[in-house]
């Protein structure tokens, strides 16, 4: 369709989508990332301290996808008490060829989907194998979603949960109900991330909420909370003795869970063992031991979600619906 754009909603690309897909999506991305076959400028922040929010704009180009776009996207942890999403996105997909934006569509699935199989892949390369117990802390909606992946991974045989909202608590246990595996409501956050094989931390905490001493050897944690300047969840001890894992490392040393710790000099950037990508493509090692105390970094790439947003467009112009929402912005002269 030149010269015309495709609007796409939440609803039509939830229909798109499993955690399958977006994880080979996502492992395939993140190795393009290694080999330097992307573009991707650090995230571009607008603080707004007087509504405890930011937008980020994240543009990206995938060369050997021939896919480029950006997202604009809000977070704004307060909206949990207006019943909003603390997260919105919206996508542009353009075509790298013409310049002509191929499609508009809502970007909040996509970035929920993509967060989780990033925790997911990260998992899968720096857990050990035989991981079955997992933490997680804080309930809010991206904790479905790293669920989401890791169940696709691991065999999973319990669950334990802690949220400072009790009732977000409970309401996130009976969303995973399904599952049918052991889950536990913690009092604490100590008792939920204590002899753990996997922790998940996402919470928008500007403090150490997990502390060093908490964390057994041979856990994995996938820190996913810190995605700005500022914010931290774990204890810097935690990062000095585990192997830190970003996915990408600009960004990483800017917003995210290194942020602070590096600010202080309590860690250095070189403490950075390695992006997930270099560890997909055999560049550098993931775990080395039973014992090994790894730690992933999670910012949340542009390439992720322009990589996402291509193939829901490709798949949906395949199937080609007779009803389709189109914008004519009368580019062609």
């Amino acid at each position: 369709m030149p010269g015309k754009t495709l609007i796409l909603t939440s609803r039509q690309i939830k229909k798109l989508l499993d955690m399958r897909q977006v994880l080979a999506i996502a492992e395939k991305v993140f190795a393009y990332h290694a080999q330097k076959k992307t573009q991707m400028p650090a995230k571009i922040y607008l603080h707004l301290e007087k509504y405890c929010g930011d937008f980020r704009a994240m543009p990206a180009y995938i060369e050997p996808l021939g896919t480029c776009g950006i997202k604009w996207v809000n977070v704004h942890p307060a909206n949990k008490k207006k019943a909003l999403p603390t997260v919105m996105a919206l996508i542009i997909l353009n075509d790298p060829a013409t310049g002509c934006p191929l499609a508009v569509m809502d970007g909040t699935y996509i970035t929920n989907m993509r967060t989780g199989a990033a925790g997911g892949l990260a998992a899968k390369y720096l857990a050990n194998r035989d991981s079955s117990k997992v933490g997680l802390v804080g309930c809010g909606v991206q904790a479905l979603f790293q669920l989401m992946a890791l169940n696709e991974l691991f065999k999973i045989k319990s669950i334990s949960v802690y949220d400072k909202d009790p009732l977000r608590t409970i309401s996130f246990i009976k969303k995973i109900r399904h599952l049918k595996v052991n889950i536990e409501k913690c009092r604490n956050i100590k008792d939920c991330v204590s002899d753990k094989d996997i922790v998940v931390t996402t919470t928008p905490s500007r403090r150490p909420i997990v502390m060093a001493g908490w964390i057994s050897p041979g856990t994995h944690i996938n820190a996913i909370g810190a995605d700005a300047r500022g914010k931290e969840e774990l204890e810097a001890g935690i990062l000095k003795k585990a192997k830190i894992v970003v996915d990408d490392k600009v960004q990483a040393l800017r917003s995210g869970e290194i942020n602070v710790p590096i600010a202080k000099r309590l860690i250095r950037p070189s403490d950075i063992h390695a992006t997930i990508g270099e560890i997909i493509i055999g560049k550098k090692k993931g775990r080395v031991s039973k014992g090994e105390i790894t730690v992933f970094d999670s910012t949340g790439l542009a390439i992720q979600d322009i990589a996402v947003a291509d193939h829901v467009y490709r798949k949906f112009m395949s199937s080609r619906p007779a009803r389709v929402r189109i914008i004519d912005f009368g580019w062609k002269h």
